[in-house]
């Protein structure tokens, strides 16, 4: 991402020339500030019995998803011990990042056009992961799909979950702003 202030990121721009008039014409709405947007993204990884056997993991998840998403990510910590688990209270178990804004537009960008076709097998992502609100959960089974990754530096290959946060208020209405992304739905 380019640093200088005349920068906007091109799925920005794009939402803002074609995408919110095709969803004003498509969904009726009257006013401008009912048509949806894009809200955040958040990314997690979560190492799990990894982080347990070893904490340096938690740690190497936490650079690897800063990588990704250009923005420093926290580490997460369990909330209570689970013995059955080997779990302590505040132990480190994975990362995770908020993107608002222009990282936001950059990251979907990246996700859509790079990461998605360097999937093996991929064949779109479910068209029935919205929460009932507008919002799209997805999982990525590797997170080295990234380019910021470097493949031969990476000691473990980690899941990633993606959280698409939109203004919509119902399902129909974020998925038709994800497909005006791009956003490969295989139904």
């Amino acid at each position: 991402m380019l640093d200088n202030a005349t920068y906007t990121p091109r799925l920005k721009s794009a939402y803002k020339d074609t995408i919110r008039a095709a969803l004003k014409e498509e969904f009726g709405y009257k006013n401008e500030m009912m048509i949806p947007k894009l809200d955040k993204i958040v990314l997690n990884i979560g190492c799990g019995a990894e982080a347990v056997k070893d904490s340096k993991k938690a740690k190497s998840a936490q650079a690897d998803l800063t990588a990704i998403a250009g923005q420093q990510a926290v580490i997460t910590k369990a909330k209570k011990s689970i013995a059955g688990f080997r779990v302590r209270e505040e132990m480190p178990l994975g990362s995770k990042v908020t993107l608002r804004g222009d990282r936001m537009y950059d990251f979907l960008d990246r996700l859509v056009t790079i990461a998605m076709p360097r999937i093996r097998d991929f064949r779109g992502v479910s068209g029935s992961s919205f929460d009932g609100r507008g919002n799209y959960a997805m999982g990525i089974k590797e997170h080295i799909v990234f380019p910021e990754i470097d493949f031969d530096k990476v000691d473990e290959a980690w899941g990633m979950d993606i959280v698409i946060g939109t203004t919509a208020k119902t399902d129909a209405e974020a998925k038709a702003l994800l497909k005006a992304f791009n956003m490969p739905f295989n139904s």
